[in-house]
């Protein structure tokens, strides 16, 4: 006979599902972009449940799309190596050296992540922005600074993704693309990057896991913890100085991406355990959402 307190348990659980319903049905058949870095790639047990949360998205009838960063894998290599880094504005100086270990370490970083996917069962392809001229470049500047072989996007044929999706397969990208003149290769912010696959594929959902809870009103106050926001919401947190930092660039990103077919834009706490799941399939939800101006 179940105990009380183990019937209390199978309810809750049985609740959960049922909640989840409505959201299952809603996004069943949509595309998400997920941007993947931060400590959710460091911490083997985080990473671990990252891919629990995908192959569960993948067997409720979404199709997922991966985008992994490595900065720190790469700042990591380069110091074992005896070079030097240096940055401009944030942004890496990226020389031929640097460029070649940046390409060894995110490749390697890519299979890695497809290593992974393969032992929780989902069937995943890693690729590169250079492979059948997924991502196109030119030269990014820092202000006025030329730093190297760092590139912004401005072609993306997703036909090799599409194909990928429509033969069940799971597309994992890094971030590295092709100079649109020079064909050189040149490594791409990871956020700039998912934000191209996203428009590009018209994607229900791009979601950034961080460091960060979602984004606040105010740093220092857990409390100012904003849970939704319009465009015009965000734009006007830009615009009045409210966010900075590593924020500016990627709530710049979620902007442009809504303005360009993304339906809507999360930025989750990847060091929270199954962020995924709870953010897509719960009433409450987690971190920050972003969405049309119309948007319920």
């Amino acid at each position: 006979m179940v105990k009380n307190e183990d019937m209390d348990v199978i309810l809750q659980k049985a609740q959960t599902l049922i909640e989840a319903m409505p959201y299952i049905k809603k996004f069943n058949g949509k595309t998400i972009v997920v941007k993947y870095g931060g400590s959710a790639m460091l911490d083997e047990q985080l990473k671990y449940n990252v891919i629990q949360d995908v192959a569960m998205l993948k067997l409720v009838g979404l199709k997922p799309v991966i985008v992994h960063g490595g900065g720190k894998e790469i700042s990591k290599w380069i110091d074992t190596l005896g070079m030097e880094t240096h940055f401009e504005k944030g942004l890496r100086v990226t020389d031929e050296p640097t460029l070649e270990v940046a390409e060894m370490v995110l490749n390697k970083v890519n299979k890695s992540l497809v290593g992974l996917m393969s032992e929780v069962g989902l069937k995943a392809v890693g690729i590169s922005g250079k492979d059948a001229g997924l991502l196109k470049c030119k030269k990014k500047l820092a202000g006025d600074s030329d730093i190297g072989y760092v590139g912004q996007v401005t072609q993306t044929d997703a036909s090799v993704l599409t194909a990928l999706m429509d033969a069940d397969f799971i597309p994992v990208i890094c971030p590295i693309g092709l100079g649109e003149d020079d064909n050189h290769a040149y490594n791409i912010n990871a956020d700039d990057c998912a934000c191209a696959v996203a428009k590009a594929l018209n994607a229900e959902k791009l979601v950034f896991l961080t460091d960060i809870e979602g984004v606040f009103t105010d740093p220092n106050d857990k409390k100012t913890l904003i849970s939704a926001m319009t465009i015009d919401e965000a734009q006007s947190l830009i615009d009045n100085g409210v966010v900075g930092g590593g924020m500016l660039p990627k709530l710049g990103n979620c902007i442009e991406a809504m303005q360009n077919g993304v339906s809507r834009v999360h930025i989750l706490d990847g060091r929270l355990t199954h962020c995924l799941l709870l953010e897509f399939y719960t009433e409450k939800g987690i971190g920050t959402a972003i969405m049309g101006n119309d948007a319920e």
